[in-house]
């Protein structure tokens, strides 16, 4: 199984500069965006697994659910860096998954109504208003997740005037993308080995308007 995380000589401005200028990288947006991050190409045929995996893989990935714990873990990344830095899958198929940049923030939200769901700007004690139910205000600042297709991440630079900590941090970074990869691989061949994707019939109920 492919890795890609990357030990690093930490200790060295040129190991850590080679680390860096070296990594692959991929577009945050189209190609006419011009604007790139870090990456990783994670399409399966590259993730040196064996025939059987890779077959069971591109049969799973297109099973409702398959998704559900690898999103988990791009979740916990954010989290982890407090969503300054965030990843997602780029692609046509998505099959990279890119380093992005972002920010955790008040929304400007002040209340919501627990029934429908619906927010409001406006807190309970500025005007009562309602939607049909009671609305109630928040209780801390409700926050909003948000990323930043359009930015590039150090596209280009050159590192000549960073400062040893700074060069730590960024590579300390980019490492845990690694990490962050080569989880969402072991999850993926975890699954393959677990589950099997198999046909199921449904019934899919809907509304229509009829002369009775």
């Amino acid at each position: 199984m492919y890795k890609f995380y990357r030990n690093v000589d930490k200790r060295s401005r040129k190991a850590m500069t080679e680390y860096l200028t070296g990594h692959f990288c991929y577009n945050t947006m189209d190609s006419w965006n011009r604007a790139t991050s870090y990456a990783h190409n994670m399409k399966i045929h590259r993730l040196g697994l064996d025939s059987g995996t890779q077959n069971k893989l591109y049969d799973l990935i297109q099973c409702q659910g398959f998704y559900e714990s690898i999103n988990d873990l791009i979740r916990n990344f954010g989290e982890e860096h407090g969503w300054m830095w965030q990843a997602r899958f780029n692609g046509r198929n998505g099959g990279y998954l890119v380093l992005y940049q972002g920010v955790r923030a008040p929304s400007g939200y002040k209340s919501y109504c627990p029934y429908c769901g619906q927010l409001n700007y406006t807190s309970v004690s500025e005007n009562g208003g309602k939607c049909g139910h009671d609305r109630k205000d928040f209780a801390t600042p409700h926050m909003v997740v948000t990323t930043f297709p359009g930015r590039s991440t150090d596209e280009y630079e050159n590192f000549e005037d960073w400062e040893m900590y700074q060069l730590r941090e960024r590579v300390e970074l980019v490492q845990s993308f690694g990490h962050l990869a080569d989880a969402i691989v072991s999850e993926a061949v975890y699954l393959a080995n677990e589950y099997n994707a198999v046909e199921e019939e449904y019934t899919e109920v809907k509304t229509r308007l009829v002369m009775a």
